[in-house]
């Protein structure tokens, strides 16, 4: 007989986006709602974006550009319901900016107010691949909140300067509701029928300590991915190590709980991600992403202007690939996940990054993210605190650089040699960068650093419906459990800048209220839980 310690109508469990937006439909409908997170601060991966929910004007164009990008590994009931709700969401993002007066605009707007076609600031309003559909989309942000802070509100976050804006917004939209948050409460299994599989509740640790906490409606699973769990990732991406570059505390717990109850899975191999650094501390446990470029839309690689002043070799010092992709942030790690096998090795993991004095003093190389209380890892304007502390080799000739490394004097120098030759013509004839982004390496001191497979997050996970009810193997729904957020992610093949958090909020309100409407399981049989309900 099960025995219950409390009770809630919905639990959710994790606090990123996709948990906030959940509890806030659920709580809406007049559910009782708990958020449990794992981590002893809130805010997940979602706190460390960049922000910007991508938004779009036509669902059948925003269908049409999903479907293609998710060449068949997506069914289009999901497809259609994450397109139709992308079409809400500037207006749902204004709703709840209201609750603290935050200021929220759009990539239209921000381009209307450019001053030229040519400006720099401008964002182009599409997707990111010429697809069908592409020109339907642009992105809303909170660029504002009157009075917060992010350092003195969320000082362990640590990521891009909106992110922590729209968490705010969420967060208080959280609190007005009266919903309970309790942080460091992981969720450990799931509670269900042994002959039903229909799920009853949570059991929960804190402090040493199990709880059993019952769901009388439902429960949404919102607690992201496996990007902290390195067995996981050894099994199911082809490319190892892939470091992770934040949320070390997602470990997958949502998919095994969901499996555990027949789940299927999908989507396990596709991760969105690119190249970092590792560091030299042992214990500070995140790759440092390269800095980040704006995203460029292929056909229109002449707009694309920015210097990236790093090359990348492989182990044999020879270049593989353009450094400076349509959408560096999420392609880029797949060129490094490549096994040779004749040499049966990973040649390009590390890969190693290559610039000059030029480069080095062109921006900061690196940009640490992190969500963690007591981690936070400041990449220095200059990158000369890194060469100090040996992030960063240096040496004033090539060859020199190279023994560094560990790599051949003679494939570096040859590899460098013909990359200054391309870029005096600005054209990769190798790899197709775009010739705007080209910069010679030729002026001495020379600086380069091991780079490693990275990923930002995974998009696996359990199956869910149109209706967010996680899939069983059969095809079945299992009862009373839904999935929000990154946990089993919509997109299988290619991303969409901004897809993740706009899937948070589309599918957390339809998992929030899906699960607050359901009738409480134990009206019709309150014996089951061992006690009078609450």
């Amino acid at each position: 007989m099960m025995q219950f310690d409390e009770t809630f109508d919905v639990v959710v469990v994790g606090f990123g986006h996709a948990g906030a937006v959940s509890a806030i439909n659920a709580a809406d409908a007049a559910a009782r709602t708990l958020i449990i997170e794992k981590s002893e601060v809130p805010g997940g991966l979602s706190i460390c974006s960049y922000g910007a929910v991508r938004s779009a004007r036509d669902p059948d164009a925003a269908f049409a550009y999903l479907k293609t990008t998710n060449d068949g590994r997506t069914p289009d009931a999901v497809l259609r319901v994450l397109a139709d709700g992308m079409c809400t969401l500037e207006a749902y993002v204004r709703e709840l900016a209201q609750i603290n007066g935050a200021v929220v605009t759009t990539s239209i707007e921000d381009n209307a107010r450019s001053a030229t076609r040519d400006d720099p600031n401008r964002r182009r309003l599409s997707g990111n691949y010429p697809f069908p559909g592409t020109g339907t989309f642009y992105h809303t942000t909170v660029v504002d909140v009157p009075g917060f802070e992010a350092r003195t509100a969320y000082p362990w976050a640590n990521g891009a300067p909106n992110g922590p804006k729209l968490f705010n917004v969420v967060h208080d939209n959280v609190v007005k509701r009266g919903v309970e948050v309790r942080l460091t409460t992981p969720a450990l299994r799931l509670i269900a029928d042994p002959a039903t599989r229909e799920v009853r509740g949570v059991r929960v640790g804190n402090n040493g300590a199990e709880r059993n906490i019952k769901a009388r409606r439902g429960v949404v699973l919102a607690c992201g991915g496996f990007e902290g769990n390195a067995e996981m990732k050894a099994q199911f991406l082809e490319g190892k190590p892939v470091l992770n570059a934040a949320a070390r505390t997602n470990t997958g717990d949502g998919i095994r709980m969901a499996q555990d109850l027949g789940a299927a899975l999908w989507h396990m191999w596709h991760i969105h991600g690119a190249y970092g650094f590792r560091h030299v501390d042992p214990d500070y446990p995140y790759a440092v992403r390269l800095k980040r470029f704006p995203d460029w839309f292929p056909g229109e690689s002449h707009k694309a202007r920015l210097k990236m002043a790093w090359i990348l070799l492989d182990q044999n010092g020879r270049r593989f690939m353009s450094e400076y992709q349509p959408y560096t942030q999420d392609t880029a790690v797949r060129p490094l996940q490549y096994f040779d096998p004749v040499t049966q090795r990973f040649p390009r993991n590390p890969a190693f990054m290559i610039c000059d004095e030029e480069g080095r003093r062109m921006y900061p190389l690196g940009k640490a993210t992190s969500n963690d209380r007591g981690i936070r890892y400041y990449w220095s304007d200059d990158n000369l605190k890194e060469v100090g502390l040996g992030i960063l080799q240096r040496a004033d000739t090539l060859e020199g650089l190279a023994i560094a490394l560990g790599l051949e004097p003679e494939a570096v120098v040859a590899s460098v040699t013909r990359w200054n030759e391309m870029c005096a013509a600005a054209n990769d004839d190798e790899f197709g960068r775009p010739g705007g982004t080209m910069t010679p390496i030729r002026t001495p001191p020379y600086y380069g650093a091991p780079v490693w497979a990275t990923l930002s997050n995974t998009q696996g996970g359990p199956v869910h419906d149109a209706r967010c009810r996680i899939i069983d193997v059969y095809g079945n729904p299992i009862p009373r459990l839904y999935a929000a957020g990154e946990l089993g992610s919509a997109f299988g093949h290619l991303y969409l800048s901004g897809g993740n958090i706009a899937e948070c909020f589309v599918t957390g309100r339809i998992a929030g209220r899906n699960a607050a409407s359901l009738g409480p399981w134990d009206v019709l049989s309150p014996a089951v839980s061992g006690k009078t309900p609450t």
